[in-house]
């Protein structure tokens, strides 16, 4: 490989957010979500900082994994640099709907679900407010465009 290529990367391997109290982030990962506490730890780069890491599957494969850092003191809200939100997938339409059914009878706020051209999605939140989604894997990215990424395609106007 020559110093001009971008060397490869294979995915995301994890997503790091913060929060204001591991415990009721860990319950809410655990309970309504389904996740797996795959490790407790604290972070390497401030000792005494819990940062525990959560995934859908046991062993915690990268590309699967949300973890979170304490920080009780630290709420306010975000800004440049800081997350929007992040996505969670599910097959299809149906099961997006019944994730949407699952939450609402755990008395968690859901919104409608809503089509994104490229998956429908549903949207809640964290124990601290971050909003996570939840979307299908399809229809995909190149419905509106032979080659995705090669040209800027306006949003839908607002009905």
């Amino acid at each position: 490989m020559s110093d001009s290529e971008t060397p490869p990367l294979t995915d995301i391997n994890h997503v790091t957010n913060i929060c204001t109290d591991m415990d009721r982030t860990k319950e809410f990962y655990e309970e309504v979500l389904g996740f797996h506490t795959v490790k407790m730890t604290e972070n390497y780069d401030d000792p005494g900082t819990k940062h525990y890491y959560f995934s859908p599957t046991p062993a915690g494969e990268p590309g699967t994994v949300v973890t979170y850092f304490e920080y009780p003191d630290s709420r306010g809200n975000p800004g440049p640099g800081a997350s929007h939100h992040f996505a969670l997938g599910v097959a299809d339409g149906e099961t997006l709907r019944e994730w949407r059914d699952y939450l609402r009878s755990q008395d968690v706020r859901v919104s409608p679900v809503q089509d994104r051209t490229y998956f429908e999605s549903i949207y809640l939140a964290d124990p601290d407010g971050l909003t996570i989604e939840i979307c299908t894997e399809g229809p995909g990215f190149g419905v509106d465009e032979e080659t995705p990424g090669t040209e800027f395609v306006a949003a839908p106007e607002k009905r």
